[in-house]
Parts: C-alpha cells; structure tokens; sequence
C-alpha cells in the first residue's frame, strides 16, 4: 500500500519515472509471497490459483503496466487481510468456547483451600467455586446454594439455582456467592472436556461444498490461462493477456466458501449445538431421513405422574399426599415424580418415620399413625374393579404404578410415565418444513407406547422392541437410501449414532459414550435446537454455494471484457478488488439470521408463557379429577357423588376460569404480533368458551340438585356427557397450548424439572 501511495504521490508532482519506480518496487514485494503460496498450495495437493496471480505480477512487469501491478500487490494484501479477519469473525465463539475453559481448581481438605491445576482434580474432590468462576469438573452442590449462569453452554440468559445434592455441569459460570462442589468426575471426563474436545476438531476443510471449491479452482486456473493467451493471439497485444491475469486472480475469492461454513458453526454454538466439523454441518443441510431414539429424544426421559387412582371411599389427592409424604426422603426417580406432583398441587405432606426402602421394592414408613408402603403391593392383588382397571391403563400406556398399601390393604396407585417433549411436536413440523422427508423412531420400549407417541407426533415409521444392534441395521438401511441424521441420548445409541451419516447427541444429560461417537451434540436439553441447526446449515450451505458460483460468474464476465480490450490492467485489478471484498463479506452472511421457525418474542411475553406454563402444572391434576368424579356419578347418585361434583365445580370456577380468562386477555393479545394475528390463537379462543359453558352446565345441575337435596335421575345422562367431555376438551386444549405456544419459549429450568 504503501508502494502504490508513494508512485501516485510521484505522478501526480510529475516524476513519472519515480512513480514507476515506486509501483514496481511494490509489485516485486508481492511476487515472493505469492510464489511462496503457489508452492505451499502444491504441497498440500491444491490447485495452485495463486500461479495466476504470480503471472498477473510478472506480466504486469513485462509489458510496463506499474500501476496495475501495484494494484494488484494491494489486492493480494487486503484479500488476506479479509480473508482472516473474516475467519477470525466467523470462528469467534468457538474460540471463545476453547479460551474459557478453566486451568485450574480450588480443592478443600479439611479447613485448607488450595489451588490445584485442573489435571489434579479427582472424583470425590471437594471443590470451593468463587463468585465469577468457571465450575472446573462435574459435581453435585456440596454445601451453598448455587446461582448458575449456563448460557455458554445451553445458549438460555436465564440464571438458574442449584441446591446442595443437584448435579451441576463443568463450564457454567458461578453467578452468585461461593459454594462447595464434590466432583464426580475428573475435568478430563467432565461435560466441557468434552465439548471442548468437539470444538478443537470444528473446521471447514473438510465440507464437502469447500471440497466442491477446491475442485472448481482445479479448472479454473487452465481456463484463465487459455483466455489469456487467446487474447494475446488474435490481439497480438500482451496487456490484453495481462488483464486477463488480473482479473482472473481468484483466491481471496475461493476462501469464501470456508468462511460460510465456519459462520454457520459459529453461530451454531451460540445456540448450544457443537458441531464437529464443517462436514457433518454441510451433511446435515442436505438430510432428508431422520431417525430417533425414544426415551430422552421425544421424551423427556424423567417420568411423571399420569394419573392417581383410589380405591372406593379414598380421594386421589389423599393417595398422593400420603404416597408422597412416604416417598420425600427416597432418592428413586419414582419417588422424586411423587413427590413433585404432590408439591406442585400443594399438598401438605406429613413427615414420615421408621423409613425403610427396599430396592425392586418401594419404600415403607409410618405416617400420621399408620403403616404404609409405596411401590410393589406385599401379597397378590385381588380382582377389584377398580385395581384392574388400573393394571390394565397401564399396560396400554406403558406406565409404571405405584401402588399404596396402607395397614396391608392397597388403597390406590400412582402411575407414571415418560411424557412426550412439550417441543417435540412442533420442532418435527419445523424439521419437516426444512427438507427432512421421513422421520423414524426406534426405541427399545414396547409396540403399544411406541406407536401411540409415533401417532401423536405423525412419524412414518415406529420401529419397537429394538436391540443396539437392531437400531445400527435400521440406520443402516434408511442411510442406503437418504442422507440420513440420527438423535439418541444413551449408551446403547452410540453405535446408531456412529453409522449415520450426521449422529446427534443430546449431550445435556446424555452419555458421554453418545457424545463422543456424535457428530453433532445439543448442549442444551432441547430438541428444538435441532431444527434451528438444520436452519443454520442449509442456509450456512446455501450462501456458500452462492458465494463462489456468484464470484466465479463475475471473473469470468471479466475475463471476457479484458479479452476484447475493453478493460485496461489497472481498472481490472480495481474491479476484481471489488469482487472479492462483495464475496466475503455475501459469506460472512451465515453469521446472522434468525432460524426459519424461531419467532422474536418480547422479554414480557417469555414472561408470560413462563407464568402460564407453570400454571398448566399446577392445574394438571384438576382434569383427573373431573374424570373420577364422572366415573364415580356414574356408580350411581349418591351423595358422596353430590360432594365430588361440587368440589370439581369449585375447583373449576376459582383456579381453570380464571387462568383461561387471563390467559384471553393478556398471553393471546401478546402472542397475536409474533404469530401473525388474532386468528392464530382463535381455535384456543373456542376452547376456552366451551370449557366455560361446560362448567357453567354444571353448576346449573348443582343448583338443581341442591334445590331437591340430592341428584335427580334425569340429570345422569347429562351430567355424565358434559363431565367426560370437559376432561377431554382440558385434556386436548392444554397439550395444544403447550406445543402450540409454551414451547416458543425457552423452558426455564424450575418447569422443566417436571415435565
């Protein structure tokens, strides 16, 4: 640059000849490290598209064109100039991954804190964590009460806390006060080890549409050297072949593709996807068959409670406060399930005594007086209606039970199950929307379960009963016909992630064997983020694409023009100056964007599908318990049956229409702007106004009965309809509302634990 300044200070005072001085001073500067990167092109086996820029720089000497060799000089300089800067802006998260992953540990024994490198650190370590500081190895919160900041690796701004016995992940940030951490692993074995092994391995050489690159160079540079010397032939004039040379110089151009491809694994990991290379990014935007395991990929892989059946004469809500009240001291996933419904329904549980918990078996204790068991019943169970009833829902919904015996007599039960993701549903949609084609589940459950979530979620194909090696042949067979993408979360996926064209991880709880053998690992316990990396690598995959097809045309129009004599040395070198800085900068495009299926949703209106969100748990045990007092209407009018249905009411009116009513005036009016209208939340609207009709049908039964003192038998039919109904209309109404509107926002980890 500075060669090319001083020749136009040069000429514009009239010292031609000291310009020309100047300008071919700096265009030999140019001409060794050129040389340098055709030899280093060859070496690694590339086409050498610099040689064309090394004849352009001698040609230009030859024939006495200065300034365009001078020109040409800046070009090359600013290109690689751009070129990195591009690369370093393109590949800033992941570096960004790689420098804050921690060096050291603070280690406590006995009242001694020392700082310990990061190596040293073994499980069973009791770790101190300062305010600000990276957690250095997985463990669970020793002592404290942690306040947690997990966006480097979930993507999610929102703090979370953590209680002394909860897992906590190596990499998230201490946002609070100190706490203490016992590690259960070592640094090396943790969760940001791994992720950072995967992001050292993050590159673009090895995508197919770079590969594509390389090889469109291979013709070029021939090509350019036949126009040139055309032009020279039929002209006769050597400055025309020179501004061939110039034009033709192509390599800033070519890198183009590579910074695509990193811009799309960049903003990948802003969003919590660790994507192991650019190939496995360009594979996945080409994916149309995507095969998935069950259990932590569709489902959430924690159970819940479905239902609560009693025994007659006993309430549901008494069954769980007492199977709870046993379950609150026991660490079982089960038990864990029992006693978050109970909590989230506000039971008052009672504290247990003389617990005893006996593996394949449950938990015993005396409560209030008496002695009860939750899990597995002590003796047969008899042939009670309403115990079969149970037995038999279970099997048709692949659920668990546990059954309560209270003074050796079973009095209700408890069945859980592994509920679908609430996002599974709509990311599907968006995943088919994408280009994906056929979506497959395999999982190791049973057919009944299986094929009921494959209905829900309209999959092609459900595949049940399935061994390791039985999922690794049904990849197989859907890679022999399509590109193929696997998601699993266990050990036993590790193999099926290995044979697919693109394996996902869900890495957020997932197996480190899954992780590992992964091309791909979601960070963050949402399968959504799937879809928004299928987004990013299309259209990472399409501006590539465009890139270099773009730049290419534009050489090669440019080429012709100096082939006629149309475009002098100098003006050429301007031009294809130009080309290459438009075409960067078209590549750095991946670096932004927002996915096709995400929606900008205001910080008030997170807040609200936040709110109402935890308000749906809340209100889940209201719809079982419409149902029950259905069921125990129709055993006849009794009193007992009055009761229950006055109770439903109640609950009704002072918890479900107040939260739907909110839910009218304030969550669809904030969700009508990103959803594009009122007339997107309409069918929610009618949902709402059936269920109030509903109610208010029943309590102008309950004012009928109460007139006559109990239930007369000409309001059974009636009663019995609208009841039934009511649960399915809640039922199917809330399940909407939660793929339809609560999956849009990012699940806080307070709702998630139960989901």
């Amino acid at each position: 640059m500075g060669a090319l300044l001083a020749g136009g200070v040069a000429w514009l005072v009239g010292a031609d000849v000291v310009a020309d001085v100047c300008w071919a001073a700096g265009t030999l500067m140019a001409v060794l490290p050129a040389v340098w990167w055709v030899v280093a092109a060859l070496r690694r086996k590339q086409a050498g598209v610099d040689l064309i820029a090394v004849l352009a720089l001698v040609g230009t000497l030859a024939v006495g064109e200065y300034v365009a060799g001078a020109l040409i000089a800046v070009m090359l300089a600013t290109g690689r100039a751009l070129d990195a800067a591009a690369e370093r802006r393109a590949s800033h998260d992941l570096r960004a991954l790689l420098e804050h992953a921690p060096r050291s540990a603070r280690r406590r024994r006995g009242d001694t804190v020392t700082l310990v490198a990061l190596s040293e650190v073994a499980a069973g370590d009791l770790l101190v964590v300062g305010p600000g500081e990276v957690v250095p190895a997985d463990g669970v919160v020793d002592s404290g009460f942690a306040v947690l900041d997990e966006s480097v690796l979930t993507g999610e701004p929102l703090q979370v806390e953590r209680s002394a016995g909860d897992p906590v992940r190596s990499g998230v940030v201490n946002a609070g006060a100190a706490f203490e951490l016992r590690a259960t692993a070592t640094a090396e074995e943790s969760t940001y080890a791994g992720i950072v092994r995967l992001a050292r391995q993050a590159g673009a050489e090895s995508a197919p549409v770079v590969r594509w690159a390389d090889r469109y160079a291979a013709w070029f540079l021939p090509l350019s050297l036949v126009v040139a010397g055309l032009a020279w032939l039929v002209s006769g004039s050597a400055e025309r072949a020179v501004a061939v040379l110039v034009v033709a110089t192509p390599c800033p151009l070519l890198l183009a593709a590579p910074v695509a491809i990193v811009s799309g694994l960049s903003r990948s990991s802003r969003l919590g996807v660790i994507i192991r290379g650019g190939g496995a990014l360009e594979t996945l935007g080409r994916a149309r068959t995507l095969v998935m395991d069950k259990t932590g990929t569709l489902t959430t892989g924690r159970p819940a409670v479905v239902e609560i059946a009693a025994a007659p004469d006993w309430q549901p809500d008494e069954v769980l406060r007492l199977a709870a009240s046993v379950d609150q001291l026991s660490p079982h996933v089960l038990a864990e399930a029992i006693t978050a419904e109970a909590r989230a329904r506000t039971l008052a549980l009672s504290l247990p005594q003389d617990v005893v918990e006996e593996p394949g078996r449950g938990a015993r204790a005396t409560v209030d007086g008496r002695r009860i068991e939750v899990g597995k019943p002590g003796r047969p169970l008899g042939e009670e209606p309403w115990t079969v009833a149970v037995q038999s829902r279970a099997r048709l919904d692949g659920a668990a039970v546990a059954w309560l015996t209270i003074d050796g007599a079973v009095v209700g039960a408890v069945l859980l199950r592994d509920p679908l993701r609430r996002d599974a549903p709509r990311t599907l949609r968006r995943l088919r929307g994408a280009g994906l084609r056929r979506l497959v589940m395999l999982t190791g459950d049973r057919r009944e379960p299986a094929q009921e979530i494959g209905t829900v979620l309209g999959l092609d194909e459900v595949r049940a009963d399935q061994t390791p090696a039985d999922k690794v042949g049904a990849v197989r067979e859907e890679r022999a016909r399509e590109v193929t993408v696997m998601v699993g979360d266990g050990v036993n996926d590790a193999p099926a992630l290995a044979a697919a064209d693109v394996g996902v991880a869900m890495g957020a709880r997932g197996s480190t064997a899954s992780s590992e053998a992964a091309d791909i690992v979601l960070t963050t316990d949402r399968l959504d983020r799937l879809a928004d990396a299928m987004d990013i690598a299309r259209r990472a995959r399409r501006i590539a694409v465009q890139s270099a097809m773009t730049g290419m045309a534009l050489s090669l129009a440019a080429m012709a023009v100096a082939a006629v004599g149309w475009l002098p040395p100098a003006a050429g070198a301007l031009l294809q100056e130009g080309i290459d800085v438009a075409v960067i900068l078209n590549a750095l495009r991946a670096l932004r964007g927002k996915p096709a299926g995400g929606l900008a949703l205001a910080p008030a209106t997170e807040q609200l599908l936040h709110r109402f969100a935890a308000e749906h748990d809340e209100l889940r045990g209201i719809i079982p318990a419409v149902r029950d007092a259905a069921d125990l209407l129709a055993a006849g009018p009794t009193p007992e049956a009055l009761r229950e249905l006055q109770r439903v009411h109640t609950l009704l009116c002072e918890r479900v229409l107040p939260h739907e009513r909110a839910e009218e005036t304030q969550l669809y009016p904030a969700l009508a702007g990103p959803l594009g209208g009122p007339e997107a939340t309409a069918t929610m609207s009618r949902a709402h106004a059936e269920i109030e009709r509903l109610t208010h049908r029943l309590g102008h039964h309950l004012q009928l009965a109460g007139s006559a003192g109990r239930i007369g038998p000409g309001q059974v039919d009636d009663l019995l309809s609208g009841l039934y109904g009511l649960s399915a209309v809640l039922s199917l109404h809330f399940v909407q509302e939660e793929e339809s509107y609560f999956a849009l926002a990012a699940e806080p980890e307070e709702l998630g634990k139960r989901s």
